[in-house]
């Protein structure tokens, strides 16, 4: 099997000019904008971003992995016990799912393949 490292970390937003001024003065983060409703970060140790929305934010954090072979690695996590909280799809740069582990945690595995 191959490695699954986690890659990427996304935060929830109520406003994503806000959370930039916030993290490049805080922190001197740089950000890539891609759209109205997403923005990426860099220089932070691991690189993320912030999606825009409007419902409460109770747990905002996202945790990324990367696989090569998204099809194979969720067939693992559907046959181990996790649940596919959203189907595959496209995003710029690759392809990605989200699943739920046994306790209920939300993360997501994408790909550039």
């Amino acid at each position: 099997m191959s490695k699954t490292a986690i890659n990427y970390i996304e935060f929830k937003a109520s406003n994503l000019e806000a959370i930039k001024k916030f993290y490049a003065s805080c922190f001197g983060w740089k950000f890539t904008d891609y759209g109205p409703a997403y923005i990426a970060f860099s220089e932070s140790g691991l690189e993320g971003g912030f999606e825009l929305t409007q419902d409460a934010i109770v747990n905002g954090a996202l945790v990324v992995l990367y696989h090569t072979n998204l099809e194979l690695i969720q067939k693992i996590i559907e046959n181990k016990g996790g649940i596919i909280s959203k189907p595959a799809f496209s995003f710029p740069g690759g392809r990605r799912f989200h699943f739920l582990d046994p306790s209920g945690n939300e993360l997501a595995i994408w790909s550039d393949q």
